[in-house]
Order: structure tokens, then C-alpha cells, then sequence
């Protein structure tokens, strides 16, 4: 999902820059080695406040002490190299490169863009049914790099979640699979049994879905299974389906039914069905010479 996906929000950064004008993007221009974040990630440092992250530990406090000094000085810009090492009691072993760069509305503009061109290319991830663990599901998934929906057919039932979950309230949910972007996973909790089935044999239909999973239990899978199959559907198809969902996680279940453990374990689940699709996909691409010529052409 991205060597420097971000969990900030454009929103929580304009709020930021409109409230902090002298400040500095403290940016991690080059990485060797092990580091706590990839190349690109980014900070923004005033003199009384912060957002974002570079990584925690020695490494921020010495590059958020160092672009308020910036700031004192009355300094545009610094840069520097800093090692992951015993020397500042950190212990990734690596070096980074930081930059720091004093607040301008060209920079500002520029950290808006990538931060909505991220959010575009974030994954998106359909939960069908905002029940007590379709909400605690949405809850789990807010703070990750995705970019989440809840479907349900009672309006009613979609309060009460973060801001940054997208809801969708209609009367046929399975229409909303047909319609989703390419690459989208899909949760199947609803209130009803015959909607699930109907929503689930739709996305299984997606091969272009990392995940399809479904809450319940082992006589669900085997009722729906026999449903499936009845209705003409390929058998091959039904291995695609995580049912119950958050099994694989933990391989044998921890036997907990609470909706909050539940949602824990399937959004780890979910995230290495994404992740594990994202690395197929890089491994499937021709390798290029710099001349653009795909190797052994």
C-alpha cells in the first residue's frame, strides 16, 4: 500500500497550515539501511506543535529540535544526516537523510496534492452492513491506509462512524460491488442471510478483489456453499471466500466473539490480502532496461 503511505488526513493538515504558518516540512529524503519509515515521509514542525511522523524515537525529537532552531534562526532550509545507530540510542541500523524546509504556499500546495494523490490511490474496502461489527470494523479500518465504505439498506444504521468512512445507503447493495473500483475488497455483515449470499456470490465474481469475506459460522459456509452451487455458480470461485472472517489472522480462532476482537482480527486479515495482491502484481510487471525495452525482448 504505498513504501510511504501516510495516515494524515488533508484535512487535519490544512487545519494545520492555517493555523501554523511559520512552520517546517521535515522530510525524509533518503533511507540506508533499516529505518522506521520508507523515503518521502514527512513532519511539520512550529514552535509549539507538530503533525505527522518521521518515525518516533531519537530520530524525531533531534529533527523536531533542530527545525525549531531553524525557525529561531530565521533559517529557510537545513539538511541532515543522521545515523540509526547506538550514537543517538536508536536501533534500526540504518541512515536517513532529512530536509528542512521552511514553510512557503508552493510547498503547502505541493504536500496538499500528494496528500490527496495518496488518498486516491488508496485501497478501497466495502463493508456491507453496519451492524455491531460492521461498526467496529469501520472503527478498525478508519485509521489505516485505506479508504473505507459502509453499505446498508437502513439509513438509520449508518451513525455514529469516523468522518473519514464513506456511507452508502441503497436498496440493492449488491449493485454497489458492481460499481466499485477496481481492486476493491469486500466484507459481507448484514442483517440478513439472503442478502449476504447475494452480495457474496456478486463479489466473488470480482477475480480483481483481494478480499471477499463474510461473518458466521461453518453451517453458513456450507448453507451458502449449497446455495452457490445451486444457483449455477463456479465451485472453483468459493476458495476465494474468507468465511468466517478474521480466522485467518490467527489460524484456529481464539474462540473470542467480541465484535471489537473480531474486527481486529479481520482488518490484520484484510490488510495482508491487500498487501499480499499489491506484491503479486509488482512481481507479475516486465522488468525494463533504462532504455525502457523490456528485458529479453
Amino acid at each position: 500500500m504505498g513504501g510511504h503511505t501516510m495516515t494524515l488526513s488533508v484535512a487535519t493538515l490544512r487545519a494545520f497550515l492555517a493555523t501554523h504558518p511559520a512552520a517546517i516540512v521535515a522530510e525524509l529524503t533518503a533511507v540506508r539501511g533499516s529505518s522506521p519509515r520508507a523515503a518521502g515521509t514527512f513532519m511539520l514542525v512550529s514552535p509549539d506543535a507538530q503533525i505527522g511522523t518521521i518515525g518516533g524515537g531519537a530520530l524525531e525529537y533531534m529533527v523536531i529540535d533542530r527545525a525549531r532552531q531553524v525557525l529561531r534562526n530565521g533559517e529557510h532550509e537545513d539538511s541532515l544526516d543522521i545515523p540509526l545507530g547506538p550514537e543517538i540510542g536508536q536501533c534500526c541500523g540504518g541512515r536517513v537523510d532529512v530536509s528542512l524546509k521552511r514553510l512557503a504556499p508552493a510547498i503547502a500546495a505541493s504536500l496538499i496534492a500528494r496528500l490527496e494523490a495518496e488518498l486516491a490511490a488508496r485501497p478501497h474496502v466495502y463493508l456491507f452492513g453496519s451492524g455491531h461489527v460492521g461498526h467496529a470494523l469501520a472503527l478498525a479500518l478508519s485509521a489505516l491506509p485505506l479508504r473505507v465504505h459502509v453499505v446498508d439498506t437502513r439509513p438509520d444504521e449508518l451513525t455514529n462512524l469516523p468522518e473519514n468512512i464513506e456511507t452508502h445507503a441503497v436498496a440493492m447493495p449488491e449493485a454497489v460491488v458492481r460499481g466499485a473500483p477496481g481492486g476493491s475488497s469486500f466484507v459481507i455483515l448484514t442483517h440478513d442471510h439472503a442478502l449476504d449470499f447475494l452480495i457474496a456470490a456478486e463479489a466473488l465474481q470480482r477475480t480483481d478483489a483481494p478480499y471477499v469475506g463474510m461473518v458466521g459460522s461453518k453451517t453458513k459456509k456450507a448453507r451458502f456453499r449449497s446455495w452457490y452451487l445451486s444457483e449455477g455458480y463456479p465451485a472453483a470461485a468459493l476458495d476465494r471466500l474468507v468465511l468466517p472472517i478474521g480466522g485467518k489472522a490467527f489460524p484456529g480462532g481464539i474462540g473470542d466473539k467480541r465484535p471489537e476482537v473480531i474486527a481486529a482480527l479481520a482488518a490484520a486479515e484484510i490488510l495482508v490480502h491487500i498487501g499480499g495482491r499489491e506484491v503479486t502484481a509488482l512481481r507479475a510487471r516486465p522488468v525494463t532496461t533504462q532504455s525502457g525495452a523490456v528485458v529479453g525482448d
